[in-house]
């Protein structure tokens, strides 16, 4: 009897010790952090995410530039193309009188003294030079994507290799450097190393010979202002996350 009962014991004994062990096995199995698989916006090379509101990406360098300081390409608003003369004679979407003044506009017009009313107020994709050239929903600020810039990054005047502009620095602790490149006027170019001045997509409804501009300079920066379409401001792309 002593025996079967001793045999017993042991056999139990065995029993509760595989039991630890797989407890064991099964603990160190669960401490194990699973993988993340979460899926994350990719950033594509040439942009910064500054972790804006609404996930918009803005491009490292002006359009036409390789690298952040470089002015780039010049462009009427609403044509795709850089050119040598900036004046409502070479201007896309105008006709002029024959000493050259404009006539009428024939797109994105809101005004009966002008010609045709389409009501169209914000460039089309064709009509976009940052569209039209980089693709891949590049496109240029709306006057509210500027605004976002402004109101969620910190801006400073400074230089770049000796090239003079802003620096926006974002929370997450990004940072975009905007060169004041100027602009191409009738006269060729001005206010290079002194102004920014960088369209938008938004037309200034009030007065259609206008788009809107973003401005700054080494004390200021602003939305409120305007520019006549056929000049040359910078463009400084924006696009959405992959």
């Amino acid at each position: 009897m002593k025996r079967l009962l001793f045999i017993a014991a042991a056999a139990l004994l065995a029993i509760a010790m595989a039991s630890c062990q797989k407890d064991d096995n099964t603990s160190n199995t669960q401490t194990t952090p699973p993988s993340d698989t979460t899926a994350r916006p990719t950033v594509p090379d040439g942009f910064v995410d500054l972790g804006l509101p609404s996930g918009l990406l803005w491009a490292t360098c002006n359009l036409g530039a390789t690298c952040p300081e470089g002015f780039g390409g010049y462009y009427s608003w609403g044509e795709t193309c850089a050119k040598e003369l900036y004046n409502w004679s070479t201007y896309r979407y105008a006709t002029v009188d024959t000493e050259g003044n404009l006539s009428t506009l024939t797109k994105y017009n809101t005004k009966e003294s002008f010609g045709t009313v389409d009501g169209k107020t914000v460039l089309e994709p064709e009509d976009d030079a940052a569209a039209a050239i980089l693709g891949n929903g590049a496109r240029i600020p709306t006057e509210a994507d500027w605004q976002e810039l402004l109101d969620n990054t910190t801006a400073e005047w400074t230089s770049v290799n000796d090239v003079c502009g802003r620096k926006f620095t974002a929370p997450n602790g990004n940072s975009l450097f905007i060169p004041a490149a100027g602009r191409q006027g009738t006269a060729g170019l001005d206010y290079a190393g002194e102004h920014g001045l960088y369209w938008s997509s938004s037309l200034n409804t009030s007065d259609p010979r206008y788009a809107k501009r973003f401005l700054f300079n080494a004390d200021s920066t602003s939305l409120r202002t305007f520019c006549r379409r056929s000049n040359g401001p910078s463009v400084r792309p924006v696009r959405p996350a992959l």
